[in-house]
């Protein structure tokens, strides 16, 4: 029964994550946290943060690990395969659909449309983690994360994943 939850639970997410990892993310984070209870929200949010550091689609990685977490490598594996499967079906299905009506303002349309959504999603989560964040190490040291964080990404353009790893510095020298 486990294998089929996290077959559903990654097929799900990613059939109805349309744009790829970013609006993914949320539906996994429901599907692993609040439905299955699979993990906490902070579990969710440092496996996020890791699996962001590392190459390669984060759903993938997210699916990878949270099945290893569940059920060992076959849970691995169907998780993965659950991942990819609606890919490969809407690859298969609609590869020509999609060079007929390209250009069509209908397909535009809808695509414009789903990014507000994807924002609120992802806002959504943010608040989610700000709030864990805040309960676990409180207000100030998360904030000076968060400055540190911002200015690092926007100011200086540094790269994510140095981020991510000065924050986790930061937490094992500073953080008790």
């Amino acid at each position: 029964m486990i294998y089929l939850q996290l077959f559903w639970a990654f097929f799900i997410s990613n059939i109805l994550g349309y744009g790829g990892g970013p609006p993914s993310i949320p539906l996994i984070q429901n599907e692993v946290v609040d439905h299955y209870g699979w993990m906490t929200m902070q579990e969710f949010g440092e496996v996020l943060a890791v699996a962001n550091a590392l190459p390669s689609p984060i759903a993938t990685k997210l699916a990878g690990y949270v099945g290893y977490q569940v059920a060992g490598v076959p849970g691995a594996a169907v998780a993965l395969l659950a991942t990819v499967a609606p890919t490969a079906i809407a690859m298969i299905a609609l590869l020509g659909a999609l060079n007929l009506f390209r250009d069509a303002p209908q397909v535009k349309a809808m695509t414009q449309s789903v990014r507000p959504i994807v924002t609120v999603l992802l806002g959504i989560m943010t608040y989610e983690f700000l709030l864990g964040a805040v309960e676990g190490i409180g207000w100030m040291q998360t904030a000076i994360l968060s400055v540190a964080a911002f200015l690092l990404l926007e100011k200086w353009k540094l790269h994510p994943a140095l981020v991510i790893l000065l924050a986790m510095a930061y937490g094992f020298f500073f953080i008790s």
